[in-house]
């Protein structure tokens, strides 16, 4: 298995800027660019997921693509590959369960970031043991295109009640991320129907990892370009839309992510530079997984809110204002996370599900 110290950097600045964008001290004081859009459009922040599910698919050829020339065995390898997904899926249900335990106010939520990172592992591993590029290509295009025809179907994109939100409450009922107060209806950015687009996400990565393979840097910028034409063209039909992962959306975003992964391939591997990241990428889950843990514990433990006003907004604030505070405890937050998986790194300790 031949692994490239760019993916690494990648995937761990992916993390790095979860963690950031995940933990701010306030809620009600980000800075724009390290928050979600409301509905329609994409921010920055919008960016992370995508990249980290894209960078999924290149980790995947990356590791299945040499054993299958080396002739290993493609059911051993689904197979564990299947079990991977599901100790994903099982550990971010887990997760949910123990934030719905003990954090005040918490309702239960079966979808999550997890839970999505494994259908799309598994999604993705499997096509890259069963089926040649030119399948894993019209795989995308109908995962596109379905999906595109299954929102127009719905009749509206707007929340709570275009076709995602309806059939994503029809199957977890009140167990989604955010119900309307007023309707009483759900909505979930991390549901069901949502997978589909995510699953192409991961395969354009999957078929980026396999140039990164090849030294074919000039596919890998061309399909960058045109998947950025391309969604910048879909999205005056299908909004840029993170909430519904719009197919728009999957191919402006992948667009970015094939250009850094062709900037951090050309810097790192082959221009020498520092894998900055590195660290945060080689214990990517445990780190997420731990963030939402800790993320979890200092609130419903009644930690969080006396430590940031006494270490936080009780020193910064009055210099700086609530901005730069939240902002602080978010660095400093990634800041703790950057130690603890610098001394595993140290230790060679490297948890894989």
């Amino acid at each position: 298995m031949r692994r490239l110290a760019s993916v690494d950097a990648l995937r761990g600045c992916t993390v790095a800027l979860m963690l950031l964008v995940n933990d701010p001290g306030d809620w009600g004081h980000v800075y724009w660019p390290l928050e979600h859009a409301e509905w329609n459009g994409c921010t920055p922040t919008d960016l992370v997921f995508p990249f980290f599910l894209f960078v999924v698919g290149v980790s995947i050829a990356l590791a299945i693509g040499p054993r299958l020339e080396q002739g290993a065995d493609r059911g051993a390898l689904a197979r564990a590959a299947l079990k991977r997904g599901l100790r994903i899926l099982l550990l971010g249900v887990a997760i949910n369960v123990l934030a719905w335990l003990i954090m005040p106010g918490a309702h239960l939520r079966l979808p999550g970031v997890l839970q999505r990172i494994a259908v799309c592992f598994a999604g993705a591993a499997l096509f890259a043991i069963y089926t040649k590029p030119r399948t894993q290509w019209l795989a995308i295009a109908v995962c596109l295109l379905g999906y595109w025809a299954l929102l127009l179907l719905g009749g509206t994109l707007d929340p709570f009640v275009n076709i995602v939100s309806r059939s994503d409450f029809a199957v977890f009922g009140r167990t989604v991320y955010l119900i309307d107060p007023v309707t009483g209806l759900g909505h979930d950015p991390e549901g069901l129907l949502g997978c589909i687009p995510s699953l192409a996400t991961s395969l354009l990565g999957l078929r980026a990892g396999q140039w990164l393979r090849d030294e074919k840097m000039r596919p890998l910028l061309a399909a960058g370009v045109a998947s950025l034409v391309l969604g910048i063209a879909w999205s005056l039909l299908l909004p840029l839309n993170k909430n519904l992962w719009t197919s728009s959306f999957v191919l402006w975003t992948a667009g970015w992510a094939m250009l850094a992964l062709a900037l951090f391939h050309l810097l790192i591997d082959r221009r020498g530079w520092p894998a900055i990241g590195r660290r945060f990428g080689v214990n990517a889950v445990a780190a997420y997984a731990g963030s939402e843990l800790m993320q979890i514990l200092l609130p419903g433990l009644g930690i969080q809110d006396p430590l940031y006003q006494r270490a936080f907004a009780s020193r910064i604030t009055p210099l700086a204002g609530p901005y730069v505070t939240s902002l602080a405890f978010a660095l400093v937050f990634v800041g703790v996370w950057w130690l603890i998986v610098f001394a595993m790194d140290r230790r060679q300790l490297y948890i894989k599900l």
